[in-house]
């Protein structure tokens, strides 16, 4: 077996320090970190993203989760700098915590058009995920990957939930991000592709269709890449807690690498993947999901245990067993993301120590 490659992207929001809420400053944020001479610095790459209250960073292909851990770091600590040079903050928060007025879509030709032709989809579509890709072989094996992982990806939306909060409300929800994507007409986990040929043929009639207007727009829950030979999984929120996007990461490298070789799951019907997706989305990891060997509703430990073990190979051959039984361990002792949210409006009592919070602990994710 051999070890498969894998990169995070990662979207933040940038966020007024003082009032904690959104600031349309991205470009600006940009523009000023390219214009610096960055000689003899290994600088991640930093992107513009749909709207001018989001800014992205990705890593480059790692084969550890050392050298993954180094670069998320890397990413953020860049971001954080960019962002405080025009007096802004970069945070990884998957939804506004606070009510805003509104976000402006980033002025570029292709950005402009989707809003143009998606209208008020396109204008409240403001949140911020965490995007994995891991390698594979071919397009046969990716599309064999894709239909294999689709009862699972549910698992990894649970431990990375963190979007309990949404303009002002507690939405109920663990992750509200997931449920404002689905009004996409090309979001979520369909029918089981069966070979890349239909893949492909899926994939042009939703952008002949208007669906999507490219292949950017893809926005299934995990996709073949268009732009390296990976799968990308594309279902969960970006994790505030480093140790959460480490354990997410190493968990779908497993997955990916399990599945490949054989699907243990079977068919699933589209309609049941959805509820075992709104039912993570929901609860994360604080009620029972659905178990994907079982199809029964069991305790959270109980369905990240049988994936954890459904990758225990992979695990082994990349080294990342220990870490990833430490990494639960300390999940279920300190809870999700949206656990922590809450704990901190619990405390204080106003959602404004809540985007503090996750300030604070996005700049100290960097080491900053």
């Amino acid at each position: 077996m051999s070890i498969r490659k894998l990169g995070v992207e990662e979207e933040l929001l940038l966020v007024d320090p003082d009032t904690g809420r959104l600031t349309a400053v991205a470009e600006h944020a940009i523009r000023e970190h390219e214009g610096k001479d960055h000689a003899g610095e290994e600088e991640p790459d930093v992107e513009r993203e749909l709207f001018r209250q989001q800014i992205e960073t990705m890593t480059d292909p790692c084969e550890t989760l050392d050298d993954l851990e180094d670069q998320l770091r890397s990413g953020r600590r860049t971001l954080t700098r960019v962002a405080s040079d025009v007096g802004a903050a970069a945070v990884a928060m998957p939804t506004p915590v606070l009510v805003d007025e509104g976000s402006d879509i980033t002025p570029k030709p292709r950005y402009e058009r989707i809003r143009e032709e998606y209208g008020e989809l396109a204008r409240t579509a403001l949140a911020s995920a965490m995007h994995i890709h891991v390698d594979v072989d071919d397009e046969e094996q990716g599309v064999r990957v894709l239909d294999g992982i689709r009862p699972w990806l549910p698992v990894l939306l649970a431990v990375s939930a963190n979007s309990p909060y949404s303009r002002g409300q507690d939405t109920g929800h663990a992750s509200w991000r997931t449920q404002i994507w689905t009004r996409w007409p090309s979001h979520g986990t369909g029918e089981a592709f069966g070979s890349a040929a239909t893949y492909d043929e899926v994939r042009g009639a939703l952008t002949e269709w208007g669906a999507a207007l490219d292949d950017g727009m893809i926005y299934f829950d995990a996709r073949l890449s268009q732009k390296y030979p990976t799968v990308e999984i594309r279902v969960t929120d970006v994790c505030t807690d480093v140790a959460d996007a480490l354990l997410v990461a190493a968990l779908a490298r497993g997955l990916v690498t399990a599945v490949a070789a054989d699907d243990p799951a079977g068919p699933w019907r589209s309609e049941l993947v959805r509820a075992a997706t709104w039912r993570a989305a929901r609860y994360g990891l604080a009620d029972q999901l659905v178990h994907p060997l079982e199809r029964r509703l069991a305790p959270a430990r109980e369905v990240l245990d049988s994936l954890v073990q459904l990758a225990r190979p992979a695990l082994d051959e990349a080294g990342d067993r220990q870490r990833v039984d430490d990494l639960v361990e300390e999940l279920f002792s300190r809870g999700t993301g949206a656990t922590r949210q809450r704990r901190v409006f619990e405390k204080e009592g106003d959602l404004e120590s809540v985007v503090r919070d996750l300030v604070t602990r996005t700049e100290e994710s960097g080491g900053t």
